[in-house]
């Protein structure tokens, strides 16, 4: 019997990869590549994607990927893909792309102010229908566009996020999907399709918008080109993934209404799946379509966790990177000695992410409060511990606001992405939220999710509830210490009170945020 492969490319924030996973779910191969987005020097906070090179590298990486899997490119059955979301791409009548941004692109400061003053009930409106904010969207950053690029902005036939520019590559098909769509704001929760009448009261063109379909369809097939571009063979059916927060979720079970999963990457993402009523008239969560027809999720975003580990260890972890060797893991030796810190950090108040405004969200200057001139106290290994504590504590608080929106909550947290490697690190969670902790196998599950979609577009499965059945097996469950528990919430209580101030200080121009939205 012939065993069927699935091809998953993924077009993250930092890099690129394919992965290759069988039918049962199993990862077989993967390669990667890194890439950065480059800054427009004419215009502040842009962020441009560089669709031929990055092309170029994806396409690199799936013939690596074949290679290291040692099948040949017809044994690959379908082919998906998942991204970054917010990041979109525009295209001219002939199917070119002529513009591209990547996620967290801040070009339109002064679009997102006059937005704001002269359609003063715009941005509430629009989140009723969509659960996004201008903050990421992408009405502001067209705006932009039809501002500052005309010749770009008159010539836009199509526009895409960046999964579907990759089946686009792929197919020559441009379609979107609901989970990666839904963050444009532009896109309603209710009816999973697009609102081109967001366009029309902003006083912008409306005919833009490509056909949505739901993850798992087939929208086309492997063309000459990609075929010999990629190593794929022509004719290899391309399925509508999605973005890579709901791929991933599906792909580790989070796929019926109520499931919890923090996801521990660059950012950490805190979702919990609803239904499609429910709404936040705070405007401080997000709610996104997810990739399971009918459900939405509510989703919180802590900013720069994994980055802020990344600038810890090359800061202060010479030692552990040297010890560590080449290929080693400093990040584990850093562990090693933070968990002989007492629970607490010994009061040590890290200020990075702040908890998610969505309709408000700018974060404090990076700090570090409350240190001790003992070094015992305020070493590598005790601020480390703080890092881990404070992400989970802010993981803690912005999920309760969820659990609080939707009037639930749940038995257990699923854990995944890199950060769920660290047995350590799943028990601070589990204790922070006073909730039980599981860790699925495949850590990176946003790959995972897009082999999901493959396999339902070939009909492997009927659908991600199904094959999250199928494919789902977890390796570690952590109980909540209940004593550790209290410690973690008096420091939170602090740390609020600690970060408000810190915030004020923004306000006044004292300090500079780590990150805020255009327009604020």
């Amino acid at each position: 019997m012939t065993t069927s492969y699935l091809l998953a490319v993924d077009a993250g924030t930092g890099s690129g990869r394919a992965v290759i996973f069988n039918e049962n779910g199993n990862q077989i191969a993967s390669a990667q590549h890194e890439w950065w987005h480059k800054t427009d020097p004419r215009f502040p906070g842009s962020m441009d994607f560089d669709v031929d090179g990055n092309w170029s590298l994806l396409s690199r990486a799936i013939r690596q990927a074949i290679a290291e899997a040692g099948i040949t490119a017809a044994e690959i059955r379908a082919v998906s893909a998942t991204s970054m979301r917010e990041a979109f791409v525009v295209y001219d009548r002939s199917g070119r792309e002529i513009w591209a941004c990547a996620n967290v692109d801040s070009r339109a400061v002064a679009e997102v102010r006059d937005l704001k003053r002269d359609l003063p009930g715009l941005e509430r409106d629009l989140y009723a229908e969509t659960g996004q904010t201008f903050a990421l969207g992408a009405l502001p950053r067209l705006l932009w566009l039809k501002r500052n690029l005309p010749d770009v902005y008159d010539r836009i036939d199509r526009i895409s996020m960046l999964s579907d520019w990759v089946l686009m590559r792929l197919s020559g098909v441009i379609a979107s999907d609901p989970s990666n769509a839904g963050t444009t704001g532009l896109y309603g929760l209710a009816k999973r399709d697009w609102l081109p009448e967001a366009m029309t009261k902003a006083g912008m063109r409306d005919d833009i918008f490509p056909e949505s379909v739901e993850p798992g369809t087939i929208i086309g097939h492997v063309t000459d080109k990609a075929a010999e571009e990629t190593g794929l063979t022509a004719g290899t059916p391309v399925v509508m993934g999605g973005g890579d927060c709901q791929t991933g979720a599906a792909a580790i079970g989070v796929v019926n209404e109520g499931d919890c999963a923090v996801l521990g990457g660059t950012f950490w993402q805190q979702v919990v799946n609803v239904g499609p009523s429910v709404s936040d008239p705070s405007m401080d969560l997000r709610i996104n379509p997810h990739v399971v027809a009918g459900l939405n999720q509510a989703e919180a975003i802590s900013f720069f966790v994994g980055m802020v580990m990344r600038w810890f260890r090359d800061s202060f972890g010479a030692e552990e990177v040297v010890a560590a060797g080449r290929g080693g893991d400093a990040y584990r030796l850093l562990e090693e000695k933070a968990a002989r810190v007492p629970v607490g950090a010994h009061g040590i108040i890290p200020v990075f992410s702040d908890v998610m405004h969505y309709g408000n969200w700018y974060h404090a200057a990076p700090s570090l409060l409350n240190l001790s001139i003992d070094p015992e106290k305020s070493g590598k290994a005790a601020i480390f511990r703080a890092l881990q504590e404070n992400a989970a504590i802010v993981a803690a608080r912005n999920l309760s606001a969820i659990f609080k929106l939707s009037g639930k909550t749940p038995e257990k947290i699923v854990f995944a992405a890199g950060a769920s490697k660290s047995a350590h690190w799943s028990q601070i969670l589990s204790s922070a939220t006073g909730l039980p902790v599981v860790t699925p196998v495949v850590k990176e599950a946003t790959a995972l999710g897009c082999a999901v979609a493959a396999a339902t577009g070939i009909g492997l499965y009927r659908d991600f509830v199904e094959a999250a059945e199928g494919w789902v097996r977890w390796d570690g469950r952590f109980e909540p210490n209940l004593k550790h528990k209290a410690i973690y919430d008096e420091a939170g209580k602090r740390w609020a009170r600690a970060y408000a101030l810190q915030r004020q200080l923004v306000d006044e121009g004292v300090t500079t945020a780590m990150w805020k939205a255009p327009g604020l």
